[in-house]
């Protein structure tokens, strides 16, 4: 059976992409290395993925990226914008591991998700981006490595503090299955 797109997921793919392109042009910090940026827009990614799954993720971080090169630079950087969807793809598989929109996001569910998310940025930003980079563009492997290597860094940083915090408060939202009890 097909399985299509409800209008809750479309809705959230384009606030999500509207989101971060707004954070990715606004709400980046330069690292010194061109075309690196400490980058708060991961973390809401996470947050997106993990609150409405894998197909959502993908689509917020693949549009989003894209239309933010598009302003940004007047082209898009394909290799990164893939990763950045398949990073929300991710995020969201690892949301279906969690318990935060039933209001739990306990320490186990934190270190989970912190080393989940460690992984996947180091494996997109420190080697599919520079790969791709290398096949696409025929850019220089060692500036490629490089960026992708602080990127991972920066991200699983961003992500680490600013997602779990994210994460964290989204939770507390949530009302737990058995917080409500008949008097």
């Amino acid at each position: 059976m097909k399985k299509e797109l409800s209008v809750k997921s479309v809705v959230a793919i384009g606030i999500g992409a509207a989101i971060f392109v707004i954070l990715g042009r606004f709400a980046s910090i330069p690292t010194g290395i061109p075309n690196t940026n400490i980058e708060t827009v991961y973390p809401f990614l996470a947050l997106f993925s993990v609150i409405f799954g894998p197909l959502v993720g993908f689509a917020t971080g693949f549009i989003g990226h894209a239309l933010k090169d598009f302003i940004t630079f007047g082209n898009p950087w394909w290799s990164w914008i893939l990763c950045s969807g398949l990073l929300g793809l991710c995020f969201g598989l690892i949301g279906k591991k969690l318990r935060v929109t039933e209001g739990i996001f306990a320490l186990k569910e934190v270190i989970f998700f912190n080393i989940s998310q460690v992984i996947i940025n180091f494996l997109a930003w420190s080697l599919i981006a520079p790969t791709l980079d290398i096949l696409i563009y025929s850019e220089p492997a060692n500036k490629v490595f490089l960026q992708g290597i602080i990127t991972s860094i920066s991200n699983s940083l961003t992500v680490g503090i600013l997602g779990t915090l994210l994460l964290k408060a989204y939770a507390s939202t949530c009302v737990k299955k058995d917080s409500l009890h008949k008097e």
